[in-house]
């Protein structure tokens, strides 16, 4: 019996252990990333102490829209010697292979809406390059004793045609609680997406950017609320008959979410956004502005030690352009082939769920699946018409250093139409990213 409970005793100390080291993984991580930086003094001297450096320095990563593919700090940090400024130039070379079969996606991205839903042997198999993701950015965080405190923020990256063109990603300014420009849509959470190395990432991730103005404060006890208005765009389903027009866009969308997170890493939000979708009646000469809205609840969280949850769910009705593989097509607004003269908002739904298991630090697997789902009734839809698309990826990641990641991923995607034609496509993916 003694011996029993010796047993029993190590057991429970090695997996107290284990499940200890990965519940801190991810912490870990970026609190070495935080180290990792090469600090250039610049001004007269003056005492500073340590906290006030790692403080500005942890600006880089904790980030309530920060993704996983996101570049890591800038090495080389030019800093005031009080600590009251600091500024980066950073980026990020990001190489992928991929090789598809059973059904290829055209696209370095992984998308269910692009598989075909017919066979052909031309496209059946397909293998590829990318250096898509490559990118550069310029920040600058500082402290003000009249302004506060401040970020201007300026990012760019090869993610257009071909994966080769240079284009702007974000470009913004925040001041305190206020962000200004060209940033991730407050529909979005980042955070709450699992970790995926294909260029697509998840099925229905909501991950739009926009020019916008938002406010966003975090409480004490730790409640974050944000609101925005934001710039419009609207796609509309071609209307041969000409009776319907689309009319130019005059109101901002609207977005606000309220979250409450219990550490750095974990939170659960909810979001929501309203939208105006113009078009004019051209058979009775009517202005008509049908509402587009969509709710989302997503979480990031650790219920064991070594486990991460993400877990996203969204819904409503002509939201799903935002993101998500209804970005492919004219979904905002479509015919209504019992109205002539009229268009009408898409319902919608989708997930993304994902589960991440840290062996160390350094190292991590993960699995996600994803769908989105096109909710109109299948009278008023066109067989053609994406009905719903579902995607899983499988990816194992590890950080050499703090600079350089490798990656491979196996992805599997279905694409299913209204009129019951579908395709399938698989694909093992491989990545290497170096940070600077």
């Amino acid at each position: 019996m003694k011996k029993l409970v010796t047993v029993l005793t190590l057991l429970m100390s090695m997996l107290v252990g284990i499940t200890a080291s990965g519940q801190n993984s991810r912490q870990e991580f970026t609190d070495s990333l935080v180290k990792d930086q090469n600090i250039i003094m610049f001004g007269s001297k003056q005492s500073v102490s340590a906290d006030s450096i790692r403080s500005i320095v942890e600006s880089f990563y904790y980030d309530q829209f920060r993704h996983f593919q996101d570049p890591a700090a800038p090495y080389f940090m030019f800093m005031s010697r009080d600590a009251n400024l600091a500024m980066g130039i950073g980026g990020m070379v990001r190489m992928r292979g991929y090789y598809d079969w059973g059904g290829s996606v055209n696209n370095p991205a992984f998308t269910p809406a692009n598989i075909p839903t017919s066979d052909n042997p031309l496209t059946s198999r397909l293998l590829g390059t990318t250096p898509s993701g490559t990118c550069l950015f310029f920040r600058v965080i500082g402290r003000n004793p009249k302004v506060g405190t401040y970020q201007l923020y300026i990012e760019a990256n090869f993610q257009g045609y071909g994966g080769r063109d240079f284009h702007l990603k974000k470009a913004y300014a925040i001041i305190n609680d206020w962000t200004i420009g060209y940033a991730p849509s407050t529909f979005s959470d980042e955070a709450a997406m699992p970790p995926v190395i294909d260029a697509g990432g998840p099925a229905m991730k909501m991950s739009n950017t926009n020019v916008l103005v938002r406010y966003m404060h975090q409480f004490h006890n730790g409640f974050v609320v944000a609101g925005s208005v934001e710039t419009p765009s609207m796609t509309v389903q071609n209307d041969a008959d000409g009776a319907t027009a689309a009319r130019n866009l005059f109101l901002p969308n609207v977005a606000a979410f309220v979250q409450y997170q219990w550490s750095k890493n974990e939170h659960v939000r909810l979001a929501a956004i309203g939208r105006s979708l113009p078009y004019r009646d051209m058979l009775t000469a009517t202005n008509r502005n049908p509402l587009g809205w969509g709710l989302q609840l997503s979480s990031v969280f650790s219920p064991i030690r070594p486990l991460t949850i993400y877990a996203t769910v969204n819904g409503g009705r002509s939201y799903s352009n935002f993101g998500g593989n209804n970005l492919l097509g004219n979904y905002d607004l479509i015919s209504d082939p019992e109205r002539q003269g009229c268009l009408e908002t898409v319902p919608g739904f989708g997930y993304v769920l994902g589960v991440q298991y840290n062996f160390n630090p350094k190292l991590f697997i993960c699995t996600s699946f994803s769908q989105g789902r096109n909710l109109t009734s299948t009278v008023k839809a066109e067989g053609s018409d994406y009905k719903y698309g579902f995607a899983s990826q499988t990816n194992l990641v590890w950080n050499l250093t703090q600079r350089i990641q490798a990656g491979a991923e196996f992805s599997i995607g279905k694409r299913q139409n209204f009129d019951g034609t579908h395709g399938w496509s698989r694909r093992i993916g491989l990545m290497a990213g170096f940070s600077f």
